[in-house]
C-alpha cells in the first residue's frame, strides 16, 4: 500500500497544511490547485500566495495539477479539502468512472448547501463511490498550528480500519499524532456541527457574555451533537474524545477560528454578508446550520442551540434578543 499515490484536492489552508504533513512520510504527492497564477507562484517561490505562506513547498516532492479529471487519473487515494459551499461547482464536470477504484478520504467539515448532504454522501450519491471506500480526516486541529509544527492530533474515520491505518501512519510525524475511528458518520456530522456552535460562541462572546456562561454553552453544545449523531446513525461511541469534544472545544475557543470570527461579527450587528466579505475566508458553519436544521426536520432532535443560529442567520433574527432566549433553555 506504500506505492499508492496520494492527490490532495484545494487550495485553501487545510489543503496546504496537509501537504506540509504528508511530505513527512510520503516520496510524491499530487496537488490540484485550481488557479493557474497560484500554481505558477508555488512552482517560483516555493509558497501558497494566499493561505499559510510560511510553509516552504517541498517541490521536488509534489506534482500541482490545475485539471481535476487528470489529478484523478494518477492518484489512488484523494484527500478533499475544497470548500463544501464550492463543491458541486468544482466537481461539476466530472464522471463515475472518474472515480472508480479510488479511495476518497474528506477532510472538509462542512456541507453541501446546495443539496442538503454531508461530503461522503455526496461523492456515494453522484459518483457511486462505495461508503467503504470513504473516510474522514477530523481534527481537533488547526491549520495555523500545523504550520507552526505545534502539536497536534488527527482522527482518521473509515469502515476500512487497513486503510484508515495506512492514512493514519503517513499523517504521523514528530508534531502530528493521528488514531483511526469506525465511526465515518459521527465524525463527519460533529465536524458541521462544532462550526455551529462555534458561530454561537463567537456571539455570545460579543454580547458580553463571559466565560461562565461560554462553559455552559458548549457543555450543552456536546450534548446537542451526541443527541443528534445518536439519532442520525447509532452507534456506540464516546463523544468525549478528542474527535469529538475535542474538535469542538479548539473551535468554540481558538483565536484562528473563522467560525467563531464570523459569529463574533454577526453578533457586533456586521450582516452575514459583509463579514464573510471582511473575513475573505469560507465559515463553513454558515452553510452547515441550514442543512443540518433541514435534516433535523425529520428527526426532530431538540437543538436550542443550532435552532438559534439558524434564526439569526437566515431569519435575520436578533442576536441580542435569541441568545437571551437560549439562555433561558440552557442548564
Amino acid at each position: 500500500m506504500s506505492e499508492k499515490k496520494i492527490g490532495i484536492l484545494g487550495a485553501g489552508s487545510w489543503a496546504t497544511a496537509l501537504v506540509k504533513i504528508f511530505s513527512n512520510n510520503a516520496s510524491h504527492l499530487n496537488w490540484w490547485i485550481r488557479k493557474k497564477d497560484t500554481i505558477d507562484y508555488i512552482k517560483k517561490y516555493k509558497r501558497n500566495p494566499n493561505y499559510l505562506s510560511d510553509i516552504e513547498i517541498p517541490l521536488d516532492k509534489i506534482t500541482l495539477y490545475s485539471g481535476l479529471k487528470e489529478i484523478l487519473a494518477h492518484s489512488d487515494i484523494l484527500i478533499v479539502v475544497v470548500p463544501s459551499a464550492f463543491m458541486s461547482e468544482a466537481f461539476a464536470g466530472l464522471k463515475k468512472e472518474d472515480f472508480k477504484g479510488k479511495k476518497v478520504f474528506s477532510a472538509v467539515k462542512g456541507t453541501l448547501p446546495d443539496k442538503k448532504l454531508m461530503v461522503t454522501q455526496y461523492f456515494h450519491q453522484h459518483f457511486d463511490v462505495p461508503v467503504s471506500s470513504m473516510g474522514m480526516i477530523a481534527g481537533p486541529c488547526h491549520a495555523e498550528e500545523v504550520a507552526m509544527e505545534k502539536l497536534s492530533y488527527l482522527t482518521v474515520g473509515s469502515s476500512d480500519s487497513k486503510e484508515a491505518r495506512w492514512l493514519a501512519n503517513m499523517l504521523s510525524c514528530r508534531y502530528i499524532k493521528a488514531g483511526i475511528s469506525n465511526d465515518l458518520q459521527g465524525m463527519e456530522y460533529t465536524a458541521a456541527l462544532k462550526n455551529i456552535y462555534a458561530i454561537a460562541s463567537g456571539m455570545c462572546h460579543s454580547l458580553g457574555y463571559g466565560d461562565n456562561f461560554q462553559a455552559v454553552l458548549v457543555a450543552n453544545a456536546i450534548q446537542e451533537i451526541e443527541r443528534f449523531i445518536g439519532q442520525v446513525h447509532p452507534l456506540n461511541r464516546d463523544t468525549n474524545n478528542s474527535a469529538y469534544l475535542g474538535d469542538l472545544l479548539v473551535t468554540a475557543y481558538s483565536q484562528f477560528s473563522r467560525n467563531r470570527t464570523l459569529g463574533s461579527m454577526v453578533g457586533k450587528g456586521y450582516s452575514v454578508k459583509y463579514a464573510q466579505l471582511e473575513m475573505n475566508m469560507v465559515a463553513e458553519g454558515y452553510y452547515a446550520v441550514k442543512t443540518i436544521y433541514s435534516i433535523n426536520q425529520k428527526f426532530k432532535v431538540e437543538m436550542p442551540i443550532c435552532d438559534a443560529v439558524y434564526r439569526i442567520l437566515y431569519e435575520k433574527m436578533s442576536p441580542m434578543v435569541e441568545i437571551r432566549l437560549l439562555s433561558e433553555k440552557l442548564a
